[in-house]
């Protein structure tokens, strides 16, 4: 019988993989076979065995016979081999990550004190030790540490949540499969229920019937936090605390370090779904969720604390506090009956009993939030030391530290019962139009649009001095004003009810000084900020974004006007003195390529942490990274160490999108790895010496040159005339802009304007993913090495060793070419009659042939990926899968373009295909 699996002979592949994958392949191909018929399933063998042919010959004649062989199919049986080829993706992803799961703990069981494992906590702090770090220094960086991850509903997450939760179950049997030493009986046993989950899979529509909601999204978010970042959060901070004391031989009380943030539900830029209202309801729903988490602990709490009274005295600190407990809420007559000798069981039910009409509260939406509190942060945390007082008093305290009320009080600082603080987005051309309108209305000035900026900061910050509201009362305003005080408003009353509830205020595009003053002005229109007696008081960051090359570039001048400013120096002094700055990967790249983008991001980041040690400004750096080296992704922890040093103070916020969330989030095994590895690079950036390169060094001038000739060939393919017909015609971006997978819209403009400055990054860098060029992640580079003589190769060769930079931008590249096949984007481009299209895939080509040449000479390997065998091996074995899914979209485009199917059954299959290749290449935008 013909099955779908993976040849593990020779290719480098682990065993253990291999046999899980060959596992699910096999069982893919018998629910194939059962659902589908044996002719589907010796297509389905055949048309993979012609791809991989042509890949082992070098000869495109087998590739372009399953192209004839697929343009003859029926669009139904087309439908079929999608689903067959992605529910093979799907299952081979989770084979992957149960394999990174294998190796992680085989490594850990191997680690030692003196040989701790790769990356993880223990081995950052054994380094620090080995260093000469002493222990005053280690606390105080530790001390300082503040990392924040921020999830967003960025739209790059193509699985339903069905789907996802289909995955996880034949996960979590593979595990049962691999770990449990099962009996044959329990064997059999639990492969049939994978089987079971296969044909349930095939079953299951990939796609969602309808765009999902923004509070769908927050569910989604949600999901992940329940489902491993609750657990990981007071693991990594129990880690690190085992660290210290292995290496150091301290017990140290290690502070909250390690919390998470949210855009989903609050970030409005370019979302016109999120709304006050959806806010609110976000808060609600987060609320609930973590009253929930909480009752969830107690309860397995309680059954832990058994301790008698008859057995052990009671501590007078839970004496006093059950008997404050009982004059408000006493217990019922069974509770107390059942609890009589045990006062850890009385207090934990008082709890519970607060909680649980915490969530009833929040459960009834007449209920405003306003007056939704009914059990606070601060009151359960109150609670839970009274319980950590008491144990220790009593001689218990190891119950505290190494057990789950030392993760309850974790937790409670991490989370709050808020969960996740929500920052709000918005873009700064709403806050102008609104503030135009608001200073029109109150008869201040009438053209503030047309005002120079030295005008509008002089204007708003005479605002910002008079204490008067500048609305007048039952004035009428437009729905976009309203809708951005109505934004204001809910954040004051969100904050009313949980001060830690509302992170920050991020403006986008951000590019003078009156952009983030307009916020403030609005912020006191809502009361969310006060100048009185010379001093500022307000509960809300202001934070700019930085996202075009010429905004980064001049970042550090903005930040000097903008400290220097005489209020802005007083929001700082009631913040802390300190100040978030985002940087954003996506438009950057979308406006300057590839290599000027993460040039210009280096150096905006060395300039930003310049001039914020010279105006003595605490810095926090949000780097707005996306799944995609296009779009700033990578390893997250190499990509710290590749910061330039003047930044490494600790303190660092990153976001967490689409298809990433779910690789790392999906497992709780995969979120502490990956949590592990950030926390190991920001504690050893600080001590990790790596040359800084001067402005005018040659170093410095070889790149500025290199990426100002990589910018001016992007621009130009970019600008070409008929590049986004040609672009338009090749790629699924008509079906991506309908794929309902977020809330959001692709585009700034309506559907019918969409254009290139219009379309998101996300779907910019999407399309280019699914034709498999992956332009966003290398175009450019081949230009630039064009100009470069053996000297300045020579001097790039040094670098790629010892600068941590320079080594991620070529890595980083070279993945997302070793990603690329241009020889299935060749048909791409062939298949559709747009004009200079062979002009237009030949410039493409000339230039990723260039820089090929340009990555090879600078790391001296024989073939892209030479550093990564691993990856390289695997995106081999993949292509002859994936290889079927890309002729099968190119047709499914051909039969759209010339109307030769039935249009609703055409767009369905190509939203397949879309979903196919996602995952197939793990990756969307």
């Amino acid at each position: 019988m013909d099955t779908i699996s993976l040849e593990s002979d020779g290719t480098g592949i682990s065993r253990p993989l291999s046999e899980q994958v060959n596992l699910v392949g096999n069982l893919l191909g018998l629910a194939i076979e059962q659902q589908a018929g044996s002719e589907k399933l010796i297509l389905v063998e055949k048309l993979r065995g012609l791809c991989k042919m042509a890949i082992e010959d070098d000869s495109e004649a087998p590739r372009l016979e399953a192209a004839e062989i697929i343009s003859k199919l029926p669009i139904e049986e087309i439908v079929w081999l999608l689903r067959s080829f992605t529910s093979f993706f799907h299952l081979v992803n989770q084979a992957e990550q149960q394999e990174i799961i294998r190796i992680n703990r085989e490594r850990s069981r191997a680690a030692t004190t003196s040989h701790p494992r790769n990356e993880s906590i223990s081995e950052a702090v054994f380094r620090l030790k080995q260093d000469g770090t002493s222990i005053d220094d280690l606390v105080s960086l530790i001390q300082g540490l503040d990392i924040q991850p921020t999830i967003t509903a960025h739209p790059t997450e193509a699985r339903r949540r069905s789907i996802l939760y289909k995955q996880q179950r034949i996960a979590s049997l593979m595990t049962q499969l691999r770990r449990s030493d099962p009996t044959p009986h329990e064997k059999s046993r639990i492969i049939s229920e994978i089987y079971n989950q296969i044909l349930l899979l095939l079953a299951t529509d990939e796609l969602r019937a309808e765009r999902p909601s923004v509070i769908d999204e927050v569910e989604n978010g949600l999901f992940f936090v329940r489902n491993s970042i609750w657990d990981a959060i007071p693991e990594i901070h129990l880690d690190l605390k085992r660290a210290v004391k292995e290496h150091y031989h301290v017990d140290l009380a290690v502070p909250v370090f390690l919390k998470f943030r949210t855009w989903i539900g609050s970030d409005r830029d370019g979302n016109p779904k999120v709304t006050a209202d959806v806010t609110r309801e976000t808060f609600r729903l987060q609320r609930r969720t973590a009253a929930n988490l909480y009752l969830t602990e107690l309860r397995e709490l309680r059954r832990e604390l058994s301790i008698s009274e008859r057995q052990r005295s009671t501590p007078a600190i839970l004496v006093d506090s059950l008997a404050a407990d009982e004059s408000i809420n006493p217990l019922t007559d069974f509770e107390s009956r059942l609890f009589r000798y045990e006062p850890y069981r009385r207090k934990i039910t008082y709890m519970m009993h607060r909680l649980e009409k915490q969530v009833e509260v929040l459960d009834d939406h007449k209920v405003s939030i306003d007056q939704s509190l009914i059990y606070g942060a601060s009151q359960l945390k109150s609670d839970l030391h009274v319980l950590a007082s008491a144990l220790t008093d009593s001689g218990l305290a190891d119950l505290v530290d190494n057990g789950r009320l030392g993760r309850l009080l974790i937790q409670i600082d991490a989370f709050g019962l808020h969960l996740n603080a929500m920052d709000v987005r918005q873009h700064s051309q709403i806050h102008e139009l609104a503030m135009s309108e608001l200073l029109r209305a109150a008869k201040v000035v009438d053209n503030y649009e047309d005002l120079s900026e030295d005008e509008r900061v002089a204007l708003l910050t005479h605002e910002l001095d008079d204490p008067r509201p500048l609305l007048p009362i039952g004035i009428d305003l437009s729905p976009q004003t309203n809708d951005v005080l109505s934004t204001f408003r809910v954040i004051k009353q969100i904050l009313d009810v949980e001060p830690d509830a509302i992170g920050s205020f991020i403006v986008s595009m951000t590019h003078d000084v009156s952009d983030l003053l307009e916020v403030m002005v609005l912020a006191k229109e809502a009361g969310l900020w006060r100048h009185q007696n010379g001093q500022v008081s307000t509960l809300i960051d202001v934070v700019p974004l930085f996202e075009t090359v010429d905004d980064l570039k001049n970042a550090d001048a903005f930040l000097a006007t903008l400290f220097e400013h005489p209020i802005y120096r007083k929001q700082l002094s009631a913040r802390s003195n300190l100040q978030e700055i985002m940087l954003g990967y996506s438009d950057s790249n979308k406006d300057g390529g590839y290599l000027m983008a993460n040039w210009a991001l280096h150096r905006a980041q060395e300039r930003v942490g310049s001039v914020c040690a010279r105006y003595n400004v605490e810095c926090r750096l949000f780097h707005g990274r996306g799944g995609t080296v296009g779009r700033g992704g990578g390893r997250a922890g190499q990509a710290i160490l590749a910061m330039p040093q003047v930044t490494h103070n600790g303190k660092i916020r990153f976001t967490e999108q689409g298809e990433v969330i779910s690789f790392r989030y999906a497992f709780p095994e995969i979120a502490r790895r990956h949590l592990e590895q950030i926390t190991n690079a920001v504690l050893i950036a600080p001590h990790s010496a790596h040359p800084s390169v001067a402005t005018d060094s040659r170093e410095a001038e070889l790149l500025n040159r290199l990426s100002a000739l990589s910018m001016q060939a992007y621009r130009h393919l970019v600008e070409d005339p008929n590049i986004w017909e040609w672009y338009v015609a090749i790629t699924p971006i008509a079906q991506i802009s309908n794929l309902p997978i977020a809330s959001r819209p692709i585009s700034r403009k309506s559907a019918d304007e969409v254009d290139f400055d219009g379309l998101r990054a996300i779907p910019w860098v999407f399309a280019w993913t699914q034709t498999r060029y992956g332009v966003p992640g290398w175009f450019g580079m081949g230009s630039a090495y064009s100009s470069v003589d053996d000297e300045e190769i020579q001097l790039m060769q040094t670098l790629y060793k010892e600068w941590p930079f320079f080594e991620a931008i070529i890595k980083n590249a070279s993945l997302e070419m070793g990603r690329a096949r241009l020889e299935i984007s060749a048909l791409y481009s062939r298949a559709q009659a747009s004009p200079r299209a062979e002009e237009l895939h030949q410039l493409l080509l000339n230039d990723f042939s260039m820089a090929e040449k340009f990555v090879l000479a600078v790391t001296g390997e024989t073939e892209i990926l030479d550093h990564a065998p691993v990856i390289q091996k695997s995106i081999r074995i993949r292509n002859s899968y994936t290889d079927v899914l890309n002729l099968l979209q190119i047709e499914l485009l051909h039969r759209r373009r010339d109307n030769m199917d039935d249009e609703s059954l055409l767009d369905h299959a190509l939203l397949l295909s879309v979903n196919g290749i996602a995952a197939a290449m793990q990756s969307t935008g």
